[in-house]
């Protein structure tokens, strides 16, 4: 029987609140990331509320998918003698959520009086941990699209920020590219910070280059 995990529980939360939503367009009102309501109302939940719905079933499915891949690795690494130890699931659980909150800042001053503007997901939250995971373990072969796990982290990483950010100034989609990228940035920076704040054994960056370098036989 597998072991319930703190990105086992995040999912099957997740999971729960979305399907509900799904078929209840108050649930969706009240927790989804509205500007003008933290704006006007001081409804600063919203911030990380808007994790826990998505607006279909493949949204959420893609979402989860991705954050069972990657969280059930950074949670063990997280939880290494190497990085956190006994904090590390702590840890874990604090960079979720702040990366609910981090990836959404700039998406707060650029609409915070825009009334028709809403956001829903944990897209920038499962970013973070994704990679966080590219930062752990450059190598890990990912997928991009239409192709199949072939891609080393490392490559994945780069072409992953480039697309969203070309997305996120043609802004011809309803996807938040901006919380994406934020969430990305936060992920590794906040391992990075960590890490140097409690000095660890593990130095991520310092071991993120060796890893590529290996990787490339150099």
């Amino acid at each position: 029987m597998e072991q319930l995990t703190i990105t086992l529980i995040i999912i099957i939360i997740t999971g729960l609140i979305s399907f509900t939503a799904f078929s209840n367009q108050k649930i969706i009102n009240d927790l989804i990331f509205y500007p003008p309501a933290i704006t006007k109302h001081n409804q600063w939940y919203r911030f990380f509320t808007c994790g826990l719905i998505h607006a279909d079933i493949g949204h959420l499915l893609f979402n989860m998918l991705s954050l069972y891949m990657f969280g059930e690795f950074v949670e063990r690494s997280f939880s290494s003698e190497l990085l956190f130890a006994d904090k590390g699931k702590i840890f874990y659980i604090v960079m979720y959520m702040l990366a609910l909150f981090v990836c959404l800042i700039p998406t707060f001053f650029k609409h915070k009086n825009d009334y028709y503007y809403r956001s829903l997901g944990a897209s920038g939250a499962v970013s973070a941990v994704v990679f966080a995971g590219i930062l752990l373990d450059p190598t890990v072969k990912i997928g991009f699209f239409f192709i199949p796990p072939v891609i080393p982290g490392y490559i994945f990483g780069p072409l992953y920020l480039i697309i969203s950010t070309v997305l996120e100034k043609q802004a011809k989609d309803n996807v938040n590219h901006s919380a994406h990228i934020w969430g990305a940035l936060f992920g590794i920076a906040f391992i990075a910070i960590l890490a140097a704040i409690l000095q660890t054994e593990y130095q991520p960056l310092e071991q993120f280059v060796a890893k590529v370098k290996n990787s490339l036989g150099m």
